[in-house]
């Protein structure tokens, strides 16, 4: 019974509070749809079902470790490359390690803090609305970026609103400090983020790779080793 009472425990995650009038409207449009059709208040169900893990906002075990960066969501790795950062955030115009994660509809969109600091600056753009995945999407779509004072310098986070996401929210202000792993944000419904490691960080994961939000380390600092090398397999 025990066994059973922990299992049911670690499958239902909580819900972000941010979701529960989604689900709510879903499941009310599910009844009035059900008065028309039978067939479309099981319909209504499943997206209210869907609506529910979407916006799922589960624990994680995060590392504790100023010398690592870790992703600040669920999702693939989409891009590892030196860009110039956004102009908005301030970090120069020499190109900067830039590791983006793509979240697709059935990732959690709680976005975490990639590093323990304080947050200087929070500047938000409005802007397209093209698929996440693409490169232009750093430049063209709406964003909020956040730049975190590390102990290894300034590190910028990018959300970056999707195809079908037409929201970003961010939960912290000016000058708060951040631990790594903090909840800052959540991008609806599908998204990216982009994030600028400062000087001397080593990328940790490769393209196409699944991490998740709050542990997957995706760069170090202070170590001799070079960036990391995966096979597909």
């Amino acid at each position: 019974m025990v066994n059973l009472l922990d299992t049911i425990r670690n499958t239902l995650v909580p819900i972000h509070k941010e979701g529960y009038i989604f689900v709510i409207a879903f499941f009310v449009a599910s009844l009035v749809l059900g008065l028309i059709a039978a067939p479309l208040f099981w319909i209504g169900l499943v997206l209210t079902l869907w609506c529910a893990y979407f916006f799922r906002d589960p624990e994680r075990v995060v590392p504790q470790d100023d010398d690592i960066i870790i992703s600040p969501a669920d999702g693939r790795v989409s891009s590892v490359q030196m860009v110039v950062p956004p102009a908005e955030l301030d970090l120069g115009m020499e190109p900067m390690l830039r590791i983006s994660v793509f979240m697709n509809v059935f990732d959690c969109h709680v976005n975490r803090a990639p590093a323990r600091g304080r947050v200087s600056q929070i500047v938000y753009r409005p802007g397209q609305f093209i698929n996440a995945e693409l490169d232009k999407a750093s430049v063209d779509n709406e964003r909020n970026g956040m730049v975190i004072e590390t102990k290894h310098g300034k590190l910028g986070v990018v959300q970056i609103a999707g195809l079908v996401a037409r929201r970003i929210l961010c939960f912290v202000h000016q000058n708060e400090p951040l631990d790594a792993g903090e909840r800052f944000g959540l991008i609806r419904f599908g998204s990216r983020l982009d994030i600028y490691v400062p000087e001397g960080g080593q990328p940790r994961v490769s393209l196409g790779q699944r991490t998740i939000g709050g542990e997957t380390v995706i760069a170090e600092f202070n170590t001799v080793k070079g960036p990391t090398i995966s096979r597909r397999s």
